[in-house]
């Protein structure tokens, strides 16, 4: 008979601030990436896009109305980032370009390719 298992695995690291429930960068810190910068600047539909296929779904998320509201709302569930989801509708509409960065952002960093 195998032995009873004790403790279980730990959580796999997804980059920084896993524990304090904030975003990695700040709203307005484009030029941390410059990659996701000059994306967003030159053609923000396909930052959107990379977006929803680097976190997994599917990359016409980028283009339904209210998609990139609920990739922040999963994404930030996710990643144990607090907030609302009335937050989150307020954060895609009102600063969507500034947003989309931040959350390629933050894919990039817990992916570890930054």
């Amino acid at each position: 008979m195998s032995n009873p298992v004790i403790t279980q695995p730990g959580a796999g690291s997804y980059g920084t601030n896993v524990q304090t429930g904030e975003w990695s960068t700040g709203l307005c810190s484009c030029c941390s990436d410059l990659l996701v910068c000059a994306l967003g600047c030159i053609c923000p539909i396909a930052l959107s896009c990379y977006t929803a296929n680097k976190y997994g779904e599917n990359v016409c998320l980028a283009c339904v109305p209210g998609g990139m509201a609920a990739l922040r709302t999963h994404m930030r569930l996710t990643y144990g980032i607090q907030g609302t989801i009335c937050n989150d509708a307020l954060m895609a509409c009102c600063c969507g370009l500034f947003e989309t960065c931040r959350m390629a952002r933050e894919i990039r960093i817990r992916n570890g390719e930054t």
